[in-house]
């Protein structure tokens, strides 16, 4: 049984979200309060999923105090448009941001993903023993069958985002806002930037090796 914590103000959503997420033995608790929400034992839950727009409480202030206590994955799930909340949302800690409205079945892939993220006992610092690739962090190289490759600073930090998560499907927010040497955060940018690294590491798009296409999601690395 996964055990989600959920704050959220619309209860008749939280109430859908509940019954899509029940048949996958994911059991979702919620508070409208952000307060309650704050008192409820975060730590004995094993994921988060966070509304913004909270009855007392900004969620961003919300998400920043979860971050600074507790080591438990946050996805934002909000119907609020404006860009910099995601962008700050993102930049203060939540490793997710879902906007809505959004088919329950991407929150649950995204739930998915998280959790196995964060169970992963030992976080690989040098990559991969079983990957073709090498993170080398002290000279900021990247291998390829030990063959460095020549990568601009933004395909560095794509790339090793992607090796950290090695074999894990990403969103595209969670690359685009990882990314500090893009300077057009916006997704087009993003796939320019993965085309041009399936070019350098003889990758293809329609028979992928290493780079694959999550659809509506992002994207995973899996050689």
């Amino acid at each position: 049984m996964t055990n989600v914590l959920m704050i959220e103000d619309d209860t008749e959503f939280a109430e859908i979200l509940s019954e899509y997420l029940a048949q996958y033995n994911i059991k979702i608790t919620n508070y409208e309060d952000p307060y309650l929400g704050l008192s409820a034992g975060i730590k004995n839950y094993d994921l988060l999923i966070l509304d913004l727009t909270l009855p007392g409480m900004d969620g961003l202030e919300v998400c920043k105090e979860v971050v600074d206590k507790y080591d438990i994955p946050v996805i934002i799930s909000s119907a609020r448009s404006d860009v910099s909340d995601k962008v700050i949302g993102l930049q203060i800690g939540a490793d997710d941001y879902l906007p809505k409205p959004y088919d329950p079945k991407e929150m649950y892939a995204r739930i998915q993903s998280l959790i196995r993220r964060y169970k992963k006992v030992n976080a690989p610092e040098e990559g991969k023993a079983d990957s073709d690739f090498r993170l080398d962090e002290k000279r900021h190289q990247i291998f390829l069958k030990d063959e460095p490759i020549n990568l601009t600073p933004a395909e560095f930090e794509i790339l090793e985002y992607m090796l950290k998560q090695h074999g894990f499907s990403i969103s595209r927010e969670q690359l685009v806002y990882n990314c500090k040497s893009l300077k057009d955060k916006g997704s087009k940018s993003l796939d320019v930037i993965i085309g041009r690294l399936r070019a350098k590491i003889g990758d293809s798009s329609k028979e992928p090796k290493y780079i694959q296409s999550v659809r509506g999601i992002g994207y995973k690395l899996i050689g």
